[in-house]
């Protein structure tokens, strides 16, 4: 990574819509989403204005992860809370690095300043994903930021006509 690039979590704003569409509409991507058909740019405009509410009324919020690089901000990915349940203080966690840049640095970094506002801000008491068993650099991802390998699912998720399995990975907040 570039010392003089840094990472932010943002909003989601409309001069995203096109990276957000691209993505949304890849579908090498939608076993991750249980997406099963394409998204209409007017619907992913409306997704974004959405995401201007409350978590506590959504129950999930998407973050924008901006590189800002000489000047510039550029949306390399975006990390998803979903499934916020206030009560038992416990999140979903989903993260995605655009192509072009992974394997940088930036997705270990998106991940621990949102563990940072899950714990520090939201007062969670636990984050938790899910991981396809082969994804091995998602693991690595998830472990190197402290997370723990709590279940196997088998033949969970069905992709291209082949069941794989999945871990289920959980962070405690030890201080919480």
């Amino acid at each position: 990574m570039d010392k003089n690039s840094e990472i932010q979590l943002r909003a989601p704003e409309l001069s995203d819509l096109e990276q957000i569409h691209l993505w949304e509409n890849n579908q090498e991507l939608w076993h991750l989403s249980n997406t099963l058909l394409p998204f209409s740019r007017f619907t992913i405009e409306q997704y974004i204005i959405s995401e201007q509410e409350d978590i506590f009324s959504k129950k999930q919020a998407r973050f924008i992860i901006s590189l800002s690089y000489k000047f510039e901000n550029i949306c390399i990915g975006a990390v998803d809370l979903f499934d916020f349940d206030p009560h038992n203080r416990r999140a979903g966690v989903g993260i995605l690095i655009d192509e072009k840049f992974r394997g940088k640095g930036y997705a270990s970094l998106a991940l621990l300043k949102l563990i940072e506002y899950s714990f520090n801000q939201l007062h969670l008491h636990q984050l938790y994903c899910s991981i396809l068993k082969s994804n091995t650099e998602s693991l690595s991802l998830f472990r190197k930021q402290g997370f723990s390998i709590i279940g196997l699912r088998k033949d969970w998720i069905l992709v291209k006509n082949e069941w794989l399995d999945e871990y289920i990975l959980q962070l405690i907040n030890q201080k919480n």
